[in-house]
């Protein structure tokens, strides 16, 4: 009985590798075997250059005095500035490693023979590299950076002076660690340019035909809360963030689907 269905699982295991998805996760593999190098010295390499960058910016934030009144900045132990730049530092190597890793299986997995068999299988129409393909990186780095300006602008300055407030009416010493004040702006930051690349998601993912607009629209609620738990996520824990956070992913996203009614319909080919 055992080896009846030890057979069954290893045959079952040999025919899913041998389907066009097993043998792309094979080449998957491959690729990051030959790149490993590759990453890990691109990760390294950011570690060295991110170390002045990361004190630079810590230096720059905390010179900004964006701080509100009767708040301090402290540092709990000796190596806490230490362990901040090396953080920092470390997330821009794994950034570039990363960069290397998306652009590289970007530009090769479009026109990958696997990539397009698979697509095929699954119903869904692959980008080629066009005017709509150059201009979908441009709108996603721009909203990125209109994500990073609201939460620079608005949210730090206001979600400071409300969780100050807040504390100092119950009698608290507003005294924040360091670590802790930079995560707060970071944190904001990225989950805001994360955030604001719902228009460009969303509208990719119908024009490409991965979704209908109607199954969108029926699921609205569901998307909603999910902005709502991404927001949890990524932003820091307190409720006014995570509305503030969350809120402009949804406008955005219903702004997609206004889009996406008024714009031509294109269909996209994959090559054969």
């Amino acid at each position: 009985m055992y080896m009846a269905s030890s057979s069954s699982l290893e045959d079952a295991v040999s025919e899913l590798m041998d389907s066009s998805g097993g043998k792309l996760l094979n080449s998957t593999r491959d690729y990051l075997r030959k790149r490993a190098t590759a990453l890990g010295g691109l990760f390294l390499f950011g570690l060295v250059i991110g170390f002045p960058i990361a004190k630079a910016i810590v230096t720059w934030l905390i010179e900004e005095q964006r701080l509100p009144d009767d708040v301090n900045v402290i540092v709990t132990s000796p190596v806490e500035f230490l362990m901040l730049q090396i953080q920092l530092s470390a997330s821009f190597g794994i950034f570039l490693a990363l960069l290397l890793l998306i652009t590289e299986t970007t530009l090769r997995g479009v026109r990958h023979p696997l990539v397009l068999e698979r697509f095929r299988e699954l119903n869904v129409q692959a980008p080629k590299p066009s005017f709509s393909f150059v201009f979908a990186v441009t709108s996603s780095v721009v909203l990125a950076a209109c994500g990073i300006l609201y939460a620079w602008e608005l949210l730090t300055p206001m979600l400071f002076e409300y969780l100050s407030n807040d504390a100092q009416q119950a009698g608290l010493s507003t005294q924040w660690k360091l670590e802790a004040y930079i995560g707060f702006i970071l944190n904001l930051c990225i989950a805001s340019a994360i955030g604001f690349q719902a228009p460009v998601i969303t509208l990719l993912a119908l024009r490409v035909g991965m979704v209908e607009p109607r199954t969108l629209t029926s699921y609205r609620k569901h998307i909603w809360f999910s902005a709502f738990v991404l927001g949890a996520i990524f932003s820091p824990p307190d409720p006014l963030s995570l509305f503030l956070v969350s809120l402009p992913v949804i406008f955005l996203f219903e702004i997609a689907l206004i889009l996406h009614q008024i714009m031509p319909r294109k269909s996209i080919q994959v090559d054969s």
